[in-house]
Parts: structure tokens; sequence; C-alpha cells
């Protein structure tokens, strides 16, 4: 399905089968980031992390007590996104072809 897909086309990218190693699960993660929601909901989170952040002073300087950073979507199975194929996402999406389904998107 990969080979029929034209750069430029938006595709919805969907997990299903979880990905055995961490390599591949960093790949769904980061092309699914890229999806308008998930930037969107990433952001929030950033905005968040930035609010309770927390200062406090340590050995005479100030020393910032940070959230740790939560990621909308962790390539788990069931996730989806739609994503622009540009040529960086395509070869991404070939690495990681066992564990997702790709369509050409309606929009």
């Amino acid at each position: 399905m990969l080979e029929s897909i034209r750069p430029g086309l938006p595709v919805t990218v969907t997990v299903v089968k979880q990905p055995r190693s961490a390599a591949a699960a960093k790949t769904l993660t980061r092309v699914l980031n890229k999806a308008p929601h998930n930037k969107a909901e990433d952001k929030r989170l950033t905005k968040v992390r930035k609010r309770n952040t927390e200062r406090r002073q340590r050995g005479g300087r100030l020393w910032a007590v940070r959230l740790v950073k939560q990621h909308p979507v962790c390539g788990r199975i069931g996730e989806t996104g739609t994503v622009v194929a540009t040529t960086d996402v395509l070869r991404d999406l070939r690495s990681v072809q066992r564990f997702i389904e790709v369509k050409p998107s309606k929009k």
C-alpha cells in the first residue's frame, strides 16, 4: 500500500500491532505526533509543564523542578493519526510497516 502513496498527500496511519522494539515505538510516536490533533495536545501538555515548573533554591542557586514529559501517543494498538506523506514520513512508515495500516485520507 505504501508504494501507491505519493508524497504530499494526506494519509491515515493506524497502529494494528504492538511494536516489539523501542526504536519502532519511537518511530511510531514521532510519526503520529505530526497529526494536527496530537500536535495540539503536545503543545497543551508543554504549557502545563511550564506552568507547573517549581523553582527552588539549591546550593545558593535557583533550581527548576520540572514535570516529566507526557507523550499524547505512544504507538499503542488502535492509535491513529492523519499526516501528510512527505518523503521522510514515508521512509519512517516503511520501516514500521508491519505494525501499521496506512490508508489514503479523504481530506
